[in-house]
């Protein structure tokens, strides 16, 4: 019996499960292949005792439409830097990566999907260059990796953000408001920008252009007419003023190694101020509402679309590889193509020449 051992990393994603169960149901029709699932990552391998298990079609029956994963996942510690604590109490770090790949070797796996976005696909690569028979396939909600036309869950965010939006328009037009609803998008402004567009949004911040406070509140003046009026603002949790550094939390968090961005809304709401607003304004932070619950039909289908390829790419040993949406085809690029360049949204990009042609102020 040859085995693949499945491994969904990073933060949760709408659709996850949906991959899941596609390489499940894919590899069912082949008698000889057994799917593991390795419990949060490869944490799962990694801990005494193991924690891992069989992924059969009982277990992924009507996972599909299901958020989350069933698997579970994190964003902290992982192969080549697991949190070991030293005999001072304090935390370091060790290379636990050879002995995963013997652990694995031991327990008779063929190959690996490593499910995730930039950072665990960087892992991916890690881990094949030690020998490790290993494919990606690409998961963030923030649209960011430049070796697929799309991922997963995106389609998803962007649609909770956009109702988001909407409901905000009533409420803000019933006090003659000023609404900043801040959304995910740490590096990439395409959940912000694609929200704005569908929902009307007057103004979107993004941390591919550092907004002019002046002209964010120039921009909202034209809305108002004797204070009546209102003016939506969709902000990124990674967009900043010219000049300012992004709006960020530190934190202790043992093999927790990403910035916590926290605070985009409010400190855009204090600069208006200082800047002379005189309209009343409110804020909202969407935060991981966005990327929780029911996957929506498009991403269903992407992600098991890229489910069944991952499965195929492990058939046809096409190792050292990550899964990619090219349209119309489903494909797959190297590792190092892969998380060589991220997927920023530039101002020669379509849908900002189209969001200006709407009107929609970025503060620039």
């Amino acid at each position: 019996m040859k085995r693949v051992l499945v491994a969904t990393a990073g933060g949760d994603c709408p659709g996850l499960n949906a991959v899941i169960r596609a390489i499940v149901k894919r590899a069912s029709q082949e008698k000889d292949w057994e799917v593991l699932g390795s419990i949060q990552a490869f944490n799962g391998v990694l801990w005494e005792p193991t924690e891992v298990k069989v992924l059969d079609e009982k277990a992924v029956a009507g996972i599909h439409f299901q958020g989350g994963t069933i698997i579970e996942t994190t964003n902290k510690g992982g192969p080549f830097a697991w949190p070991v604590k030293d005999k001072d109490g304090k935390w370091t770090t060790a290379d636990r990566s050879d002995e995963m790949i013997r652990k694995l070797m031991y327990m008779g796996v063929d190959a690996v999907i490593n499910i995730g976005g930039d950072g665990s696909q960087q892992i991916s690569q890690a881990l094949y260059e030690k020998g490790l028979n290993i494919i990606g396939v690409p998961k963030t909600i923030d649209n960011d990796l430049s070796a697929t036309d799309s991922t997963f869950g995106f389609q998803t965010a962007v649609q909770i953000a956009t109702e988001s939006v909407d409901k905000l328009v009533t409420t803000a037009a019933s006090h003659n408001r000023v609404m900043i609803l801040e959304v995910m998008g740490r590096n990439a402004g395409w959940i912000a920008m694609n929200a704005a567009v569908a929902g009307g949004a007057e103004i979107c911040l993004i941390p591919e252009i550092p907004y002019d406070v002046n002209k964010v509140l120039e921009k909202i003046n034209q809305r108002f007419i004797r204070d009546r009026g209102f003016t939506i603002i969709v902000i990124a949790e990674g967009a900043r003023a010219i000049g300012k550094d992004i709006s960020k939390v530190e934190t202790n968090e043992v093999g927790y190694k990403n910035v916590k961005f926290s605070g985009a809304a409010s400190r855009l709401e204090q600069e208006l101020k200082e800047a002379g607003l005189k309209h009343d304004v409110r804020k909202a932070v969407l935060g991981h509402i966005q990327r929780g619950g029911v996957p929506i039909a498009y991403d269903r289908v992407l992600a098991t679309q890229f489910g069944v390829h991952a499965f195929q790419m492990v058939m046809d040993g096409k190792f050292g590889e990550m899964v990619s949406y090219q349209h119309p085809y489903i494909t797959s690029v190297p590792f190092k193509d892969a998380i060589k360049k991220p997927n920023y949204v530039s101002r020669d990009t379509a849908l900002m020449r189209n969001a200006r042609g709407v009107g929609i102020s970025f503060g620039d």
